[in-house]
């Protein structure tokens, strides 16, 4: 049997419209308002990888999340779909976190679960698409990493992993314990009967701090967000004159040319 753990982040809906963030530059944060948060599509894809191998070996799924004042209903859709246990790192010290002490601390819990074959994430998350905790952990850890996978499968011991590239695609195989980072050509997460939402709302759940895990994750920050804002765009149009066709073809070469748009040879 192997044992999975799964991370997955809870973010503000990226379906949302921009109409319903409001950005706060004192503070520097964005709200959403009245966009409910889901799990990261591409932590779905990781869930989904999870449940196929458990399909076929029998595996043990933990579905391991970080943050501040998470949302039990929402993240028990983990527990729904198929995976066995539900882990929440819930504690104001885990809010504001760049990716290495989030990297850090995910570490942490990993450890203190103890043992464990695959560590799988999303490629990145839907929030901020930086791709940085994936690999963070993997090398906190010790283990070796496959990222961008689209196919996971498992023999005697060897991980077999294939990675897209620009141009196609490499198969790695590697031992365990490994850490996987998958993209959306895996699947989406399979759909989930009502009911079984309805029924995993009464399943029991962790919830950790970070004493819990060890670990103080503001010793842990790396980055320091300067400020936050919307970009100010303002629309410029300039109409170039001629008296026909030719000349006004000419002049907006040679505006072209001025701006530095265009280079002449």
């Amino acid at each position: 049997m192997l044992n999975i753990i799964v991370c997955v982040k809870q973010v503000p809906d990226p379906e949302a419209p921009p109409s319903v963030y409001r950005v706060d530059p004192d503070n520097k944060h964005i709200y959403p308002r009245g966009a409910p948060p889901v799990i990261s599509t591409y932590d779905e894809n990781a869930l989904e990888a999870a449940l196929r191998l458990k399909e076929i070996h029998g595996s043990h799924i933990t579905a391991l999340s970080l943050g501040k004042g998470l949302s039990k209903a929402l993240l028990r859709k983990a527990l729904a779909a198929g995976a066995d246990d539900l882990v929440l790192l819930d504690d104001p010290a885990f809010a504001d976190l760049d990716g290495y002490a989030i990297a850090t601390s995910l570490t942490g819990a990993v450890r203190k679960l103890g043992h464990f074959d695959l560590v799988l994430a999303g490629i990145q998350a839907a929030d901020t698409n930086a791709g940085l905790v994936g690999i963070g952990i993997a090398e906190l850890l010790g283990i070796p990493c496959i990222t961008n996978a689209r196919v996971i499968s498992y023999n005697t011991g060897v991980l077999t992993v294939e990675q897209t590239l620009p141009d196609g695609w490499r198969t790695w195989e590697l031992p365990l314990p490994a850490m996987v980072t998958v993209n959306k050509s895996l699947g989406d997460l399979r759909y989930i009967p009502a009911a079984d939402l309805m029924a995993a709302q009464k399943r029991p759940l962790t919830v950790l701090t970070a004493v819990d895990i060890g670990v103080n994750p503001a010793e842990h920050i790396k980055t320091r967000l300067l400020g936050i804002y919307i970009p100010h765009r303002e629309p410029f149009v300039e109409m170039v004159g001629g008296a026909d066709d030719t000349a006004r073809g000419n002049n907006l070469a040679e505006k072209l040319f001025n701006t530095g748009i265009l280079k002449k040879s």
